[in-house]
């Protein structure tokens, strides 16, 4: 599975405390960008909303991947007025979706996206429930990688 895409700050700004594996709805031109490693997921976060219009039947849920940039592969065979952040659906199934509804509403998580990565000629993401961390559980992760970084100079 080679990752396409990481998330730098979210394991910084973030606990993360479940993990789940989604689909992306991509276009075809959006796929080979991706594989190009053109997807930034900084910024970006994911939100649970109801079925859109009148497009499906049921009363559901949809998750969705929000201001996730993905600039195009080649501009020049780009379609007219694509755009680079526009929202993309994610797919998860029923059971994950509502599990991870009832997760944000027991206690106040955010969704957030940790990467993308190849599973066989599919890409997925990675995305997780996560709190967001106080300054001084910030500070306590600053010196805790500084001390480890100090750890390996003297072992070399």
């Amino acid at each position: 599975m080679p990752e396409l895409a990481f998330n730098k700050r979210v394991h910084f700004d973030y606990e993360i405390l479940e993990k789940f594996e989604a689909g992306i709805e991509l276009q075809g031109f959006e796929v080979k960008a991706i594989r190009a490693g053109r997807l930034n997921l900084g910024g970006s976060y994911a939100v649970i909303r109801p079925y859109s219009a009148k497009a499906t039947k049921g009363t559901g849920n949809e998750a969705w991947l929000i201001n996730a940039d993905l600039p195009p592969y080649q501009a020049m065979n780009t379609p007219e007025g694509y755009d680079s952040k526009r929202n993309r659906r994610l797919l998860l199934k029923k059971d994950e979706i509502r599990e991870i509804i009832g997760r944000i509403k027991e206690s106040k998580l955010t969704i957030v996206p940790i990467s993308a990565y190849t599973k066989g000629a599919l890409i997925k993401l990675s995305i997780g429930l996560a709190r967001p961390k106080k300054k001084a559980d910030k500070r306590e992760s600053i010196k805790k990688r500084e001390t480890e970084r100090e750890m390996r100079r003297f072992i070399k």
